[in-house]
């Protein structure tokens, strides 16, 4: 039975989980379990807050319209092969038992971790990188994001920055530029993922009703405080709670 607890406690993790990734990243790391700590199943915690976080990418990509209308070639081209990945990445998730995926999500949430600690040196790197002498080959570009879209589909924490990485090896562009792109990536990979999920998948909608508009407060509250508490103290801070939560995930 549903406590006024439990929807506290889905409310917060949903404020927390746009907030964060609006100054940060990684805000599945709070929402998720916090999914799991009322009791859902850690499939049904997974499909749901996939559904629940995606007003938040919807935000982001918005306020990066100015530079994807500048540069729209290789979202028109990688598009497509995301959400093919996320289509793949969302089937194979449905198709995984609960049993297994119990045992996978420790390492899932562990990986998201390390990937939202790496995220400012994929960052320096970016802006460092020389702009002559990449690789530039379309067919390992669309590989990686295809991989980036299944992986994004079947988990998706640190999602953002795993795209960050693969546009920044393959595509000589700016860190706004290349940030755009893995905004508005993230949000097709999102939306296949929702599609699915809410046609096949074991999504609580109540739970989306509490947690999406409070992702989207978080989100605009979040956007204050990051001028205020820099990325850098939370960073580290959301991805040793992910840590924790990922061996307590290991040990129950």
């Amino acid at each position: 039975m549903t406590t006024a607890a439990d929807i506290a406690l889905i409310a917060g993790g949903g404020f927390l989980a746009g907030g964060i990734n609006a100054v940060a990243g990684g805000g599945s790391l709070v929402s998720f379990p916090a999914l799991i700590a009322i009791g859902l199943p850690r499939l049904s915690a997974n499909v749901t807050n996939t559904v629940s976080i995606f007003p938040g990418y919807v935000g982001g990509t918005f306020g990066y319209r100015r530079e994807l209308r500048e540069e729209p070639e290789e979202l028109r081209r990688l598009t497509p092969v995301a959400m093919l990945g996320a289509a793949t990445g969302a089937a194979v998730l449905l198709a995984t038992s609960s049993k297994v995926f119990d045992a996978i999500v420790p390492f899932l949430v562990l990986l998201a971790s390390v990937l939202l600690v790496l995220q400012p040196r994929i960052q320096r790197w970016v802006l460092s990188r020389p702009h002559d002498g990449f690789t530039r080959s379309f067919t390992a570009l669309a590989l990686s994001t295809f991989v980036a879209g299944a992986y994004g589909a079947y988990f998706g924490g640190g999602l953002g920055v795993l795209l960050l990485a693969v546009l920044g090896v393959f595509l000589d562009k700016s860190l706004q530029h290349t940030n755009a792109l893995k905004g508005a990536l993230s949000l097709a990979i999102n939306l296949l993922a929702l599609v699915v999920f809410a046609l096949f998948g074991p999504v609580h909608w109540w739970m989306v009703a509490v947690m999406a508009p409070m992702s989207l407060l978080g989100g605009w509250s979040g956007s204050h405080v990051a001028r205020r508490l820099p990325a850098r103290v939370l960073r580290p801070v959301i991805a040793a709670f992910g840590v924790i939560v990922a061996v307590v995930l290991a040990v129950a």
